[in-house]
């Protein structure tokens, strides 16, 4: 399979042009000025240079990998951090799981901690246990919403931002 002269990208037969850099590859390089004649041999391709992002990460860019990592909460943290290598996207994604992985974990005990209290409870208390544990549940819920789109954001922006406690511990393990 050739290559593209200009960055060295993998590109398919009969392509016009390199997907990656967009430079003219094959019959299109001998139509531009300039371009050797069509009855000379092409140049020979270098073999393709490894990127160094792409090497250590998931071939994204930085910012995106990071903003993909909050987008399913502490699941999709654990595949960045398990997969790219980039300290910026290894601190989202440690944030993301730490973050969420502990939201989530407080409204399962806030659901299943109501639905036994208020079995538990009686009438009188396990209603008033209930409540309490429904309105807990949404507050948290509406907490994770705000820190969802807040991370994301800032990720996709460039930005280390760090959530108070949560960004220093997650700097420790991601280094």
């Amino acid at each position: 399979m050739p290559f593209c002269s200009g960055c060295g990208n993998e590109v398919g037969a009969g392509v016009g042009f390199c997907p990656k850099c967009g430079k003219p590859v094959g019959s299109a390089a001998a139509a531009m000025p300039g371009a050797a004649p069509a009855g000379a041999a092409p140049p020979a391709a270098a073999p393709p240079a490894a990127a160094p992002q792409a090497a250590a990460g998931s071939g994204l860019e930085e910012n995106v990998a990071a903003l993909l990592s909050y987008v399913l909460g502490w699941l999709t943290g654990l595949i960045f951090f398990l997969i790219d290598k980039r300290p910026y996207v290894r601190f989202h994604a440690m944030q993301s799981i730490i973050t969420f992985g502990g939201l989530h974990a407080i409204n399962l005990i806030l659901v299943f901690g109501g639905v036994m209290g208020s079995l538990a409870g009686g009438m009188t208390g396990g209603l008033m246990g209930g409540v309490i544990s429904f309105l807990l549940y949404g507050l948290i819920s509406l907490l994770i919403l705000v820190c969802w789109v807040l991370c994301m954001v800032k990720a996709y922006q460039g930005e280390r931002f760090k959530l108070p406690v949560v960004g220093n511990i997650a700097e420790g393990f991601a280094k």
